[in-house]
């Protein structure tokens, strides 16, 4: 692998080199434990980001929130509650000004990508009803989330940047909003996003024996929207986590992250 550059990164080499596993590889079940705590960590944090967004704007969609957080956690934005009110600004009432305060808050990929996700947002709120409140159940998130993908499946209402990330991401954050319904999930009920890291974590795995095959799709989180690969890729996940006790999808998600990101600022 390049470089490591997280604590987690780091483990996974050092439990390459000592081998032990299916032809060579690394143990598995020391390498499941290594994603579980590490994601195990991370999810502590993002639980307290999520806590922290939805209790700043209590009479704002919850929806609109958990959008906003997912594109902060994409990448697209940096994350700051003003980011948050803005993008929710512009989601519930489209308007010149939350538009250009939320774009200011780019990272390396520049302004447009937050502007035209969040008129693809905008976009897919006005053709899909979701409920009022975020659903308390894996079951309902996962059938919010199928009317959701409805209008995206359609190349021709698609807006762009509504890619892979865009359409599952939303529904991560509201799993987070959620801790004690997060720590339940073992099935792919709803969809975790693909792409990005996750897609990367998932590529080493399998080079290491640990998965049995290839992640599907693309890395770039604003490519077009793969339902195959996002159904191929949480299929994957569900390998994953059923190879060890008491974790969870979002353990798995949030562990592949720390495996495959390439981000300095990821230390654990």
């Amino acid at each position: 692998m390049a470089a490591p550059v997280n604590d987690t990164q780091k483990e996974f080499a050092e439990l390459c080199k000592m081998g032990g596993g299916f032809s060579g590889g690394p143990a598995k079940g020391k390498v499941l434990e290594l994603l579980r705590a590490s994601g195990k960590r991370l999810n502590e944090w993002a639980f307290q980001v999520m806590e922290q967004h939805l209790s700043a704007f209590p009479s704002a969609n919850p929806w609109h929130v958990c959008f906003a957080v997912g594109l902060s956690w994409g990448h697209l934005a940096k994350l700051d509650l003003a980011f948050t009110e803005h993008a929710v600004g512009a989601l519930s009432d489209w308007n010149d000004a939350d538009i250009s305060a939320a774009s200011g808050f780019y990272l390396e990929r520049g302004p447009e990508p937050i502007e035209k996700s969040l008129a693809g947002a905008y976009r897919l709120f006005s053709l899909v009803k979701l409920p009022e409140t975020l659903p308390t159940s894996l079951v309902q998130l996962g059938r919010a989330q199928e009317r959701w993908f409805s209008p995206i499946q359609n190349p021709s209402q698609r807006p762009p940047y509504i890619g892979s990330w865009n359409a599952t991401a939303m529904f991560m954050t509201a799993l987070f909003a959620q801790p004690s319904l997060a720590r339940t999930q073992i099935e792919a009920t709803p969809l975790l996003p693909p792409g990005g890291p996750i897609t990367e974590g998932l590529r080493m795995l399998h080079k290491a024996k640990i998965v049995s095959r290839s992640p599907a799709g693309t890395s770039l989180d604003d490519a077009a929207f793969e339902p195959g690969a996002i159904y191929e890729n949480n299929a994957l996940m569900v390998e994953l986590v059923s190879g060890l006790d008491h974790w969870s999808l979002s353990d798995v998600h949030s562990g592949l992250y720390m495996l495959g990101t390439r981000d300095p600022r990821s230390v654990g």
